[in-house]
């Protein structure tokens, strides 16, 4: 029977159980899936801690790469024998095998291995959407991108330098800001010393940018939005530091007419075949050299309660994949 991570009760990477569960054969429209790599991202995180409520008792995460072993009635798009990649859909990735709705399913090209599909699918489609659909960049923009050597920040940074955008990103050290700048970001905050919103005006001769990105939340609300130019965009799309506050919906008209919106993947990738165009744009990229996105960091699916310390301490840089 397969191994799978459960938790039973919200809390710490504690909650973590490894638990045998029952993979039955798949039904109408769906297909089983042997998991090789799985993706390790900070929405788990939210599901385990009950910031992001879900029924309990659960299974957890939402990417993976393996190969189909079986397929239900009706599907035709997938056979067993393909390898296969995900993100989204129900919850359950911490797992040795399991069954998927295979409309979720992405096939992946040769040139994509099972570790890079496991470590780019959500955060690669998350960029996709961020900046070629959310606010479409085009060459010669400048953008802030907050936590440029994380996951999600490394591909955005190597994706910007692939349109001729102009990244300015905030990160927590020297060595982080090493990495951003390795991966294309062109000019580097540290935020544990420098305030980014001072930097951004500097470095934009006091004009700010057209849009931020932003996934920490909290603790860059509202400075994220004194970087904006008039009618700038702040993209929210996450909050690793806690949730951003309720706030006046007048501070948009007194900081410059500003619009902010609070886009989510599973929105933009809810029809199979936005899915598959959203990526196909990035394995094109990966099979080109200008996205490489290998794991930094890898843990075995059993000690997945190590992989939430090490990323919930910011210990991690890019992307982190549990090996079943």
């Amino acid at each position: 029977m397969p191994n799978a991570i459960r938790i039973h009760a919200n809390g710490g990477p504690e909650v973590l159980q490894w638990e045998q569960v029952p993979v039955g054969d798949p039904g109408p429209g769906e297909a089983r899936v042997r998991h090789t790599a799985v993706g390790v991202n900070y929405i788990d995180t939210y599901h385990r801690s009950g910031l992001y409520k879900i029924a309990l008792p659960s299974g957890l995460g939402t990417e993976a790469a393996g190969t189909v072993e079986a397929v239900g009635a009706g599907v035709e798009w997938v056979k067993p024998g393909d390898r296969v990649a995900y993100c989204g859909g129900p919850l359950g990735a911490y797992s040795e095998a399991r069954v998927m709705p295979a409309d979720r399913l992405v096939k992946l090209p040769d040139g994509v291995s099972d570790r890079v599909a496991a470590s780019s699918m959500l955060k690669g489609l998350t960029v996709q959407y961020l900046f070629r659909q959310t606010y479409k960049l085009k060459a010669g923009d400048t953008i802030l991108f907050h936590a440029a050597a994380g996951g999600v920040g490394l591909i955005a940074c190597q994706w910007a330098r692939a349109l001729g955008v102009t990244v300015i990103g905030t990160v927590g050290s020297d060595e982080k800001a090493a990495l951003a700048k390795a991966n294309g970001c062109t000019h580097t905050i540290v935020y544990t010393r420098e305030n980014f919103v001072e930097r951004v005006k500097a470095l934009t001769g006091g004009k700010g940018v057209p849009v931020v990105y932003d996934g920490i939340g909290k603790d860059t609300f509202p400075a994220s939005l004194d970087c904006l130019m008039p009618r700038g965009m702040w993209v929210s799309f996450g909050n690793a530091s806690g949730a951003v506050p309720p706030f006046d919906i007048l501070m948009l008209s007194q900081k410059g007419s500003l619009y902010a919106t609070r886009p989510t993947l599973a929105t933009y990738a809810a029809a199979r075949a936005d899915l598959n165009a959203m990526a196909a744009d990035l394995f094109d990229l990966v099979r080109a050299g200008k996205i490489v996105s290998e794991p930094r960091q890898t843990f075995a699916l059993k000690d997945a309660a190590d992989a939430h310390r090490a990323l919930q301490s910011r210990a991690t840089t890019g992307a982190t994949i549990l090996l079943p």
